[in-house]
């Protein structure tokens, strides 16, 4: 696979063609730096949750949140048309071209956003949230703040700086926390979370611009616009698709089942994405970039995705297990008994957060090796069936089956379609095999020590930490031997 090229980088520089020793070096720093950065912003989202729920907005009020949530997420997959993703992946002097990724970046943003203040109310109205008109409007803002900031966060990504990525992350979150959290306790309600992102994102954009300093230059190159636009559109429909996945469920429980029953998705949403965003959030940092540079050799393009999947596979399969397994007792601690119906949609919830590590870190891969295409009809595949599916769960079994819905499509045609579309690219089932023994089969006893320690123990509060510890204990011992292979102490000719 020959890599992306602009008109005007002919050449690759020095530092996009390093060692593979030195590639391995940054990006095991990037990851360590990502890890942390992820797991201590998720800590940070996760107490101020608890905060929330438990002594300022009710079910209603996160639903509404919810709705202006998923309406900023499906417009963020693709407000710059993709065109951002050629700072990390085109070789050459990046600073030619960003001006003009810059400029189009803005641009799109900014004219999405107008499209979006005009019809505020109608998709309000039509998601049947007509409260959540305004807080739409306020939170989408968030649109042209991301336009402008995708190329300085380009650079980061780039250049593996995921320390400075680290300390923008930060600054975000505590301005955009302390601002939720100062009006949701004066009774603003859902503008709370809206008034927040825009406070976070501001200060994110800012954070990005003196991290990477003289990045933020617009300017209009013709020629680099219609190449940056042939690499982006095609990408960024793939993206659209892909946030349609992951949030077409909450428009489907909005306008089937109500603003309460809403709220309880979303929380249980929210809960399954904890080992999604803390670890495969981690890794998408610098997953893109590293596959980038692996993308001319199969070989060790299929060797770098595979121990890839494992690290995630094994660190995310306790933690599904767990919530999975001790769904009512772990909400009923944390959040408190009025948000105890959204454990019930918990458990198949997290097989679905299970199946989306995987096929994000797939994602990744056929971005980084050209295959547009086959993400596109993938992704497309994945909308399309999972819409009737989700409609006939919330008619059928309220947010428990739409949860249903999820898992039957991801796992009946989703992965064997990522599956098909990583043999192409030379990743076979031997090296997704590999990846993932180990850790499933730790699941299993995982999921029987626990479906065992309930029967004995009850499900109490008490019970819960030691029926935790226990499944956790096996799980260790059960993955110890792929520690090797994790650690990549093994040879490179071995999968």
């Amino acid at each position: 696979m020959d890599s992306v090229r602009t008109p005007d980088s002919e050449t690759a520089e020095p530092g996009d063609t390093s060692a593979p020793d030195s590639l391995g070096v940054k990006v095991r720093s990037a990851a360590r730096w990502s890890l942390i950065n992820t797991v201590v912003m998720r800590l940070g989202n996760f107490a101020t949750g608890i905060l929330l729920a438990r002594f300022a907005l009710g079910p209603a009020q996160w639903g509404v949140y919810g709705i202006a949530q998923t309406v900023l997420l499906v417009l963020l997959s693709a407000n710059e048309l993709g065109v951002s993703l050629a700072i990390v992946r085109w070789d050459g002097d990046a600073r030619r071209f960003a001006p003009t990724v810059l400029t189009l970046a803005t641009v799109s943003s900014g004219l999405l956003y107008a499209a979006l203040f005009v019809s505020a109310p109608t998709v309000a109205g039509l998601l049947d949230s007509p409260d959540a008109s305004g807080v739409l409007r306020v939170m989408c803002l968030c649109l042209v703040i991301d336009g402008v900031a995708q190329v300085p966060a380009g650079f980061l990504t780039r250049e593996f700086a995921q320390g400075r990525r680290m300390l923008v992350d930060a600054l975000n979150f505590v301005l955009s926390t302390a601002v939720t959290l100062v009006l949701a306790f004066a009774g603003w309600g859902a503008m709370s979370f809206a008034v927040g992102a825009v406070a976070g994102n501001v200060a994110a954009l800012v954070g990005c611009s003196l991290a990477a300093p003289g990045t933020l230059r617009f300017g209009w190159d013709p020629q680099q616009a219609r190449a940056l636009l042939k690499f982006g559109l095609p990408l960024a429909g793939a993206s659209l698709l892909a946030l349609a996945v992951v949030n077409v469920d909450t428009m489907v429980v909005g306008s089937t089942l109500g603003q309460v029953s809403l709220g309880f998705y979303v929380l249980a949403f929210n809960m399954s994405g904890w080992p999604v965003r803390v670890i495969s959030e981690a890794a998408r940092r610098v997953s893109f970039a590293g596959f980038s540079r692996l993308a001319d050799s199969p070989q060790a393009l299929a060797q770098g995705f595979s121990r890839a999947l494992g690290v995630l596979v094994t660190g995310t399969v306790p933690l599904c297990v767990l919530l999975g397994g001790l769904a009512a007792p772990v909400v009923h601690l944390v959040y408190g008994s009025t948000w105890v119906p959204a454990a019930d949609a918990l458990p198949w919830l997290m097989a679905l957060g299970l199946v989306r590590i995987g096929c994000e870190l797939a994602y990744d891969c056929l971005v980084a090796t050209g295959q547009r295409r086959s993400l596109v009809l993938t992704q497309g595949l994945w909308v399309v069936a999972l819409v009737p599916a989700l409609i006939v769960g919330a008619r059928l079994g309220g947010i428990v089956g739409v949860s249903q819905g999820h898992v039957l499509v991801a796992a009946g045609l989703v992965v064997p379609a990522f599956l098909h579309a990583l043999g192409r690219a030379g990743i076979g089932l031997v090296h997704i095999a590999r990846a993932c023994a180990w850790p499933f089969f730790g699941g299993s006893v995982m999921t029987v020590v626990i479906l065992v320690a309930k029967r004995v123990l009850g499900d109490g509060s008490p019970a819960l930490f030691v029926i935790g510890a226990a499944a956790l204990a096996c799980y260790v011992v059960c993955v110890l031997p792929s520690r090797r292979f994790l650690l990549g102490s093994r040879t490179a000719g071995t999968v």
